[in-house]
């Protein structure tokens, strides 16, 4: 029968000194042996059965949740493509694109990853702010994609035509865009072009 003295406060725990050595020792020897079996187990497994084993166990991680830094763009193509709206904001047309871009650096490459790096590098925008011309044909504009966020690229105008090589030292190319033939001729030297 119960009784509120069984509940004493007083009441002492066993003694784990005279217990923990007499019942610990059986209790290791069991988890030896019983570790000893499964690894006897598995080495004499033949091995199309202990492959059969390792293909089946997945990782206690799951790492599809985490977002890495850099990964390809998931960006659809079509948003890639010129549309009517484009031409008629920015201006241009799409019979007759400009042959030639002006291609400026903006932002730094500075903790960008190495392929867009190597892609500045080779459109020679190592140094920010400086203009670079190059032509537009399709491999240039797919190398212009990649890093388009970190440049600026404006239609090279030719209002005069483009420039015999002989003229190309009295260019000038604007902010605007325009590159002006016969920018720094000195007044005799028009008289003497005229003629």
């Amino acid at each position: 029968m119960w009784s509120p003295a069984s509940w004493s406060l007083r009441a002492e725990p066993p003694r784990l000194g005279s217990l923990a050595g007499k019942e610990i020792q059986p209790l290791r020897r069991t988890v030896t042996t019983l570790m000893a079996g499964i690894l006897r187990s598995i080495v004499q497994r033949p091995p199309g059965r202990l492959q059969m084993v390792t293909k089946g166990v997945e990782p206690l991680v799951c790492t599809d949740w985490i977002r890495h830094k850099f990964t390809k763009s998931r960006i659809p193509d079509k948003v890639f493509q010129p549309s009517p709206e484009d031409h008629e904001k920015y201006g241009g047309d799409p019979q007759q694109p400009h042959k030639l871009h002006i291609v400026t650096r903006i932002k730094s490459t500075k903790r960008r990853p190495y392929w867009e790096k190597d892609i500045i590098k080779m459109l020679g925008l190592q140094k920010a702010h400086t203009p670079q011309v190059h032509k537009n044909i399709p491999s240039v504009n797919a190398k212009l994609k990649v890093v388009k966020h970190l440049i600026r690229i404006k239609p090279l105008k030719l209002p005069q035509g483009l420039p015999a090589e002989e003229d190309m030292s009295n260019t000038c190319l604007k902010s605007t865009g325009e590159l002006v033939v016969g920018w720094l001729q000195n007044p005799t030297d028009q008289e003497v072009n005229k003629s």
